[in-house]
């Protein structure tokens, strides 16, 4: 990610040093490749240029930039197939034909890797390499912003609907096959054998933030906040000094966290992410403001004109009571968007202490109260956090007669090696393994099939219900609790 470093390194230093270097870089390989005489119809194996020119793009408005992203996305998968092209002027095999051959990635298979085996727009199933596939899904929804594209914005829908009803872990983890690091077949989801690489967790909310913004849905949201809390706090070590690469769902105890890796892409994206936090909390335009996470700290915003300062109070993910106190240069008439998270189906909100009607205010998700807002107004929302059992769709052949515990937005981690002899096996494990039990799981699965709205955010998840007082309330919550602090401490203020 050079081309985004050195956007970085100008967003924070004022200096455009590093920034006309790779602005240089760009306009050579606008040279290279294209569809001008004595070009290269070519893009790159590993999709993360594309979505890096439209960040150059926006921050030099330069649409050259612009049009050499669209050109590498709408390249792709065309033919000739460009890759043929280019091992026919080979004279030596390129470094990573080793590990193909190691890993029986051929023909089609090896095109379906990296996302090339159709041009994108056609494109309805996710496939192939799992970061591969998140960054190029990524370029295509900020394309489909930048130049009001329907047909990309249709491609990424379709995509996003197949990934969450069918190759979405519960934990928001994606790509479960070690093997090419990434997809294989719908509902072939195992626990023990999970890849569901850390980048590809990381790539999934930036995917996730683009969807968002283009259509204000709070499904989009919901997934996000998943990814967040679960996929991504898991990676990173309480420490803050170790990591996981690949995130199993369940272990034999062979799983640990690294300091390092050889391949070292995923300790400093992870970093990168927390450190761009703030960016994922609120959002603001002319007409409205939104609050799309819950995370204690301040935020200056432009609302209308105005400077509007946001200040969160909150426990969250612990308790599910969020205060939101606004300041205003003036009184400014603007739409304020709360979000109620997909898991929450009690959620209350009061302005000023009286109560909003949620039946007449929530629209895709979002509570949105339209008025004119003073410096003291406030909003307190209230989030009840029962704990819920949560069943995978009955195709998931791995999860049978399993069930997952949930609370907020925290799927609870039960390590084994941190309980009592005596407590090693929960009690509420082996009732549900009771043949009662698993009938009762299997006619909630039926009944729930058509009813749960939210059933592609959750693994494909097809029922829910409360867990009775208690359960899953101790040791899997201390272990969540420490691998989400940095995501939940959020005592800084976020300058936005």
């Amino acid at each position: 990610m050079a081309v985004s470093g050195k956007h970085e390194h100008a967003q924070a230093t004022g200096k455009r040093t590093l920034l006309d270097v790779v602005c240089r870089y760009a306009e050579y390989i606008a040279t290279v490749f294209g569809r001008g005489a004595g070009q290269k119809r070519g893009y790159c194996g590993h999709p993360e240029i594309e979505l890096a020119l439209i960040r150059l793009y926006r921050a030099t408005s330069e649409p050259r930039y612009l049009q050499l992203s669209q050109y590498f996305v709408d390249e792709r998968g065309r033919e000739p197939y460009y890759f043929d092209l280019e091992a026919e002027e080979r004279s030596r095999p390129r470094a990573s034909d080793g590990y193909y051959r190691r890993h029986g990635l051929r023909n089609l298979e090896l095109r379906r890797y990296n996302q090339s085996h159709a041009p994108v727009r056609e494109q309805r199933e996710v496939v192939g390499h799992a970061v591969r596939a998140m960054y190029l899904y990524t370029a295509m929804a900020d394309l489909a912003a930048e130049l009001n594209d329907g047909g990309l914005l249709a491609a990424c829908e379709a995509l996003w609907a197949h990934l969450t009803s069918t190759r979405l872990y519960i934990t928001g983890g994606i790509g479960s096959s070690e093997r090419n690091e990434g997809f294989s077949a719908d509902y072939a989801l195992p626990n023990l054998g999970a890849y569901a690489e850390s980048c590809a967790a990381i790539g999934l909310v930036l995917w996730a933030q683009r969807m968002l913004r283009i259509t204000g849905d709070g499904q989009y949201t919901d997934v996000l906040e998943r990814v967040l809390y679960n996929a991504v706090a898991a990676a990173l070590g309480a420490d803050g000094e170790h990591f996981f690469y690949a995130n199993p769902l369940a272990s034999e105890g062979h799983s640990h966290r690294q300091p390092w890796f050889e391949v070292a892409c995923c300790p400093p994206n992870v970093a990168r992410l927390l450190g761009s936090l703030g960016q994922y909390v609120y959002s603001a335009d002319d007409n409205h403001l939104a609050v799309h996470l819950f995370v204690q700290g301040s935020a200056n915003l432009c609302v209308a004109g105005q400077r509007v300062q946001v200040r969160q109070q909150s426990d969250y993910p612990w308790a599910g009571s969020v205060r939101i106190n606004l300041e205003v240069e003036r009184p400014t008439a603007f739409s304020l968007w709360v979000r109620v998270p997909g898991w929450s189906r009690r959620a209350r909100l009061r302005v000023n202490g009286q109560p909003v009607d949620r039946r007449g205010a929530l629209r895709k998700g979002y509570l949105r109260v339209e008025r004119t807002w003073r410096s003291g107004d406030c909003l307190e929302l209230d989030l009840p956090m029962p704990v819920e059992r949560i069943y995978a769709n009955l195709a998931v052949a791995e999860d049978a007669g399993c069930v997952a515990l949930q609370r907020g937005p925290i799927v609870y981690c039960l390590e084994q090696s941190r309980q009592p002899t005596a407590a090693a096996q929960p009690a509420f494990v082996a009732d549900f393994a009771s043949p009662a039990s698993r009938r009762r799981w299997r006619g909630h699965a039926a009944r729930s099939r058509c009813r749960d709205r939210h059933a592609r955010l959750e693994r494909a998840a097809v029922s829910r219900e409360p867990a009775p007082h208690g359960e899953g309330s101790a040791a899997g919550g201390r272990a969540v609790r420490n691998l989400g602090q940095s995501l939940a401490r959020g005592d800084a203020g976020l300058d936005a």
